[in-house]
């Protein structure tokens, strides 16, 4: 699965052009908002609670792209992803006030509601598994009920990283607040790429396509 979706991604980067691009000003355009979310700081870097920001970045990586400080209190970079014009983002803020930066992102590229996607980690969902919807609850996630408070309506794709629930009695903000196992590290590249794939698709195709592929495949 992975060299097939790996093959796909290439031909659409080599039929389209992918690279550094802005189209800002662009009314025409139909850009895309896509936000990892996670905390700042080379302290979180490996945490699984900034697994959204692995994946913006892995995203960026495939596109030749490079981060920018942006007004909103955000890391941004005008791009391209499969073809698609996108702007990446990373919110400097914490993860608990994320949705002031996604919320002003939104307003700044005049991006709606239904073209913003937020990758976020998923204590409900095992360990490397990638789940999409629309809309929904904040499953007492911090990040996303910071973005739900900010925008106008919870209505906005979600690509779901699973990083499993924590073992024992561990509190779910210590276990989120760790660094990925030694075990889980040595599938994280491969499982980081299939949420990127998957974040990709959204753009391409839809998210029903996007969950029809991803969803069936695990």
């Amino acid at each position: 699965m992975r060299g097939l979706l790996r093959r796909l991604w290439k031909g659409r980067a080599s039929a389209s052009g992918d690279g550094p691009a802005s189209d800002e000003g662009d009314a025409s355009v139909e850009r895309w908002l896509v936000v990892g979310l996670g905390n700042p700081g080379p302290a979180y870097a490996g945490n699984r609670h900034n697994v959204g920001f692995m994946v913006a970045d892995l995203l960026a990586e495939r596109a030749g792209a490079r981060w920018k400080s942006h007004k909103t209190h955000a890391e941004v970079t005008e791009t391209r992803v499969a073809g698609v014009p996108v702007v990446l983002a990373k919110p400097r803020s914490y993860m608990n006030r994320s949705g002031g930066p996604v919320a002003g992102l939104s307003g700044y590229y005049k991006v709606p509601l239904e073209r913003v996607v937020v990758i976020h980690d998923d204590l409900d969902i095992d360990f490397g598994v990638v789940r999409l919807k629309r809309g929904g609850g904040t499953g007492g996630h911090n990040g996303l009920r910071s973005v739900n408070a900010s925008m106008s309506s919870p209505e906005y794709v979600r690509v779901r990283f699973g990083v499993g629930r924590p073992p024992g009695r561990m509190d779910a903000a210590t276990h989120v607040l760790r660094d990925f196992s030694t075990t889980e590290r040595k599938e994280l590249d491969l499982n980081l790429e299939r949420a990127a794939d998957a974040a990709e698709t959204v753009l391409t195709d839809g998210l029903e396509k996007a969950q029809h592929v991803y969803h069936t495949a695990q």
